[in-house]
């Protein structure tokens, strides 16, 4: 029984994967150890700060930038519904659906991009 299990943890570990996974665990381990003992954050903390920040700059022209991309849809979608329908396609209301539902889900973006960064929306900052 113990030379059966002794064979087959031999042949388990002998596999390439498997040695590259303790590699990788192996090294793992002792960069996030390198990273416990390093003692003072504060450079860290800061860069974090900085970048959130910067970040956050970019927030309102990132709204925008989604209303614009959903006008555009709406405009080309317009024009494929109403080439569908003069061409008497069957699946217009399919198209209809999607079209709508990519809108929405631009202008839901919008306007949820400012609440997840807590930056107040254009719309509210007048």
């Amino acid at each position: 029984m113990f030379q059966k299990t002794k064979r087959q943890m031999k042949r388990m570990f002998s596999a390439k994967k498997v040695q590259m996974l303790t590699l990788m665990l192996l090294c793992g381990t002792t960069a996030v150890m390198a990273q416990n003992s390093a003692g003072d954050y504060s450079a860290g903390t800061t860069a974090l700060a900085t970048v959130t920040e910067e970040i956050a700059k970019y927030v309102p022209v990132m709204v925008k930038l989604c209303y614009a991309i959903a006008g555009v849809v709406a405009i080309v979608g317009a024009i494929s519904v109403y080439i569908a329908m003069n061409n008497e396609e069957q699946d217009v209301k399919k198209k209809i659906m999607m079209i709508v539902g990519a809108c929405i889900f631009l202008i839901a973006a919008a306007q949820a991009l400012p609440m997840s960064s807590r930056v107040p929306s254009p719309s509210h900052s007048r």
